[in-house]
This record gives structure tokens, sequence and C-alpha cells, in this order.
């Protein structure tokens, strides 16, 4: 058999059969969500999605079948041009201007970056120690991390896109756990953040951003809210959530030949909160996806999805602990951080476990840029799958 071929068969086909999974409730649910709509550009989102879900898995499989060791070289040149790329971004979209439209072409450069920045960790933690022991000092880590990770979070923060700059915190830490930095060090570090935490509540979030979170700690704590306003979209998902039951909510009161005119007006007395047009339908197929998913599935449904994502994260911490090196385990391990982040901001705004942060749900979300990218990465993982018992 060809290498190619033994390539092939040498894959975790548990983690593709998993994420297949994913990806098809994922078009499901954007479909479901906006099947009500008539003569609307969100009839097509669900297609749109097949069509990114197509160009991403060559993505996947061109990570897969080629040797991860490129990122020794080419994980630098990757994150400089994706700061280039975030200093440079051009479209305002939810208040953030956090998008770049070339013809066109509108993409998200913060997602390019978390993936680069991902990549230079590791080639850090697990190169360098090997030519210069000097690198394998925990203190000299932490002052190379740190700017390499602060430097686009300061970026994206000032567009300002406050989930996606959380998520640089979050694959820095795990970069020190997974890079044997001493904990000592790491507590400090966590000491350090708690200190820094009001100060950045006060002076670096805008006014907007700390209504978020006073809505959030308000309506946990049951007191007044402004539900006309900041409260509009939290209540109506907790109602969502809430009214679905075990089973969720079926189809037989018709709901699904309800329908929305061009002025987006509903015509119809469905049940469903989200088809009534309480959540947004431009979210209801991104940052709210679960929402949709919860009222119509029910606990059951959402129960489902969850242990999915349960397993994927089993799987690839399994797949973290047999990489033949440091490079490899680190790219799993900052994939690790940066889905079990995404799932768990995701479902936890939804639910009012955190605040609100505009996060999407990984292959499930609507969305180009971050479907190939979650892809690629996933590609990456099976790369170091593939290699593990390959020497240099």
């Amino acid at each position: 058999m060809t290498p190619l071929f033994l390539k092939i068969l040498g894959m975790n086909w548990l983690l593709v059969l998993v994420t297949a999974v994913l990806l098809t409730i994922g078009v499901y649910s954007i479909h479901e969500a906006t099947a009500y709509f008539e003569n609307s550009v969100l009839n097509s989102k669900w297609y749109d999605q097949i069509k990114w879900i197509c160009i991403g898995i060559i993505f996947f499989f061109g990570a897969t079948l080629i040797d991860y060791n490129w990122i020794k070289w080419g994980s630098l040149p990757a994150y400089i041009t994706s700061i280039i790329l975030l200093l440079s971004t051009n479209t305002e979209l939810s208040g953030a201007e956090s998008w770049i439209t070339i013809g066109g072409l509108t993409f998200q450069p913060s997602q390019l970056a978390i993936i680069s920045g991902i990549l230079f960790l590791a080639v850090i933690f697990g190169e360098l120690p090997k030519k210069f022991p000097i690198f394998s000092k925990s203190y000299i880590k932490i002052l190379i991390a740190a700017p390499i990770t602060a430097l686009p979070c300061l970026i994206i923060l000032l567009e300002p896109d406050f989930g996606s700059s959380m998520a640089w915190i979050v694959i820095f830490m795990t970069s020190l756990l997974i890079g044997r930095v001493l904990f000592r060090y790491i507590i400090v570090i966590i000491q350090f953040g708690l200190i820094v935490l009001p100060i950045l509540y006060f002076f670096g979030l805008k006014n907007y951003q700390k209504e978020r979170i006073e809505t959030w700690l308000n309506m946990l704590n049951e007191k007044p809210v402004d539900e006309q306003g900041a409260a509009w979209v939290p209540k109506h998902n907790m109602i969502a959530i809430g009214s679905a039951g075990y089973l969720g909510k079926s189809k037989n009161n018709d709901s699904i030949n309800n329908s929305v005119n061009d002025n987006n007006t509903i015509n119809s007395n469905s049940s469903l909160v989200t088809e009534m047009g309480f959540v947004p339908p431009n979210v209801a197929i991104n940052d709210f996806i679960f929402v949709t998913i919860a009222e119509r599935h029910g606990f059951r449904g959402s129960a489902i999805l969850l242990l999915l994502f349960l397993s994927l994260l089993l799987i690839l911490i399994y797949m973290s602990y047999s990489a033949k090196d440091m490079t490899g385990r680190m790219i799993i391990a900052g994939f690790i951080g940066l889905l079990f982040f995404h799932v768990f901001m995701n479902v936890g705004m939804c639910v009012l476990l955190v605040p609100i942060t505009g996060l999407p749900l990984p292959f499930i979300s609507y969305g180009g840029t971050f479907i190939l990218m979650m892809l690629f990465m996933l590609g990456l993982c099976q790369s170091v799958w593939v290699h593990r018992n390959q020497t240099d």
C-alpha cells in the first residue's frame, strides 16, 4: 500500500465520525432556524454552510496528510501575517470592526490569528528547548508566551471583540499548563489576573460591555432589569430553553408552514420563541444556535449535543497523550482549550451561566471563516495522530 493510503487508514476515524455528526446537526439546525422565512437571504444559509464545510474538508485532509512538522518554519510567517490582517480590518459587523472585506469576500482575521498563535506557541514550547536549553526554563517560557498572546489580544479587544480576545487568555494558560511550566508560576499569574480584573472592568470595557455583565448579574440575583433593552435576548433565551421540556416543542402546531414576509414580519401563531422574532434570526443561526436546538429538541437533544462535544474532547485528549513530541501535544492541547472555551461560553451565555459574549458554537454555528479554521485545526490534530509513530 502507498504511504498516502496508509495515512488515510491510520486516521482516527472515531474523531471523523463525531465531527461529521456535529456538522450534520449544525446544517440541520441552521435550516430549522430559517425554514419559516420566505424570500429572505437567510433561507440559503444552510446551503452556504454546506459549501463552507466542503471547502473545510479539503483543509482538513490537506492538514491531516501533510506532516505537521511544517509548522516549524510556517508558524512565524503565519503569526506575523495574522497581526498585519488584524491591523487592516475595514468592515464593521455587530458593533465591532473585526472583519476584512476584499472584493465580495468578508472574513474575520481574529480566527486566523488564534490558530497561528496556537501553532507559534507549539513551536516555541516544543522546538526551542531542544536547540537552546535556556528555553526550557519556566520564566523564559512565560516571558516569550506573554507578549505573543498579549499583542493580538489587545488588538482584538480594541476592535472591540471581547469574546475573541478572551480566547487568547485560555490559549496562554493552556500553553503554560501543557508546556511544563512550574505550577507555582501559574498560581502567581492567576493571582495577578484576579488583581488586574477589576481594573480592566472599570477602565478597559466599554459601557455596553459593562451593561451586559451587570444585566447578567442582576438576572442571576433576580433583580429588576431592562427587559426591553440589554435583558431582551437573555430573557427570551431562557424562556425558549425553559419551555422546551424533555423532548422539545414538536412541529405539530403547523409552525413548519409559518412564514415571514419580505419585511420580516411574522404571520403566524407559532409557539416557538425563536420563530416569533424574540431571538433575532441573524444570531439564531450563529451565536444563539444552541437556543434553536434546545427549544426544538429539548433536554434530550441538548444533552446529546453536549455528549458529542464531550466525546470529541476526550478523543482529542487521548490523541494529545499519544503525540510523539511536545510540539504535537501543544497543537492538540491548544485546540482542546479553544474548543472547550467556545463550547462553554456559547452554551453558558444561552443558559445564563456567563454573560453574553458573542462566540459561535464550533461545527454548529453558521460561519465560513470559523468553520474553515476549526476543520483545519482538527486536520492538524489528525496529522499529529497519523505521524505519531514516525521518527524525525
